[in-house]
């Protein structure tokens, strides 16, 4: 099997960071933003794209 080195370093930070919030979700979320906050980047968001809408000229056989 392929073994990647670094998805592998990834997987375990990313392990050990929840297991150290005991695997709770709404406390990993809040940690998150906290260093969002204090890094003092310029947070953007994008736009949400449309929904397709049905086109109502189409005719149903």
């Amino acid at each position: 099997m392929w073994h990647d080195e670094v998805l592998a370093e990834i997987y375990k930070y990313r392990e050990e960071y929840a297991k150290s919030f005991n695997y709770n979700l709404h406390a990993m979320v809040e940690d998150l933003e906290k260093k969002q906050a204090a890094s003092g980047r310029k947070i953007i968001s994008t736009p949400i794209k449309p929904t397709r809408q049905k086109n109502k000229y189409l005719i149903e056989t």
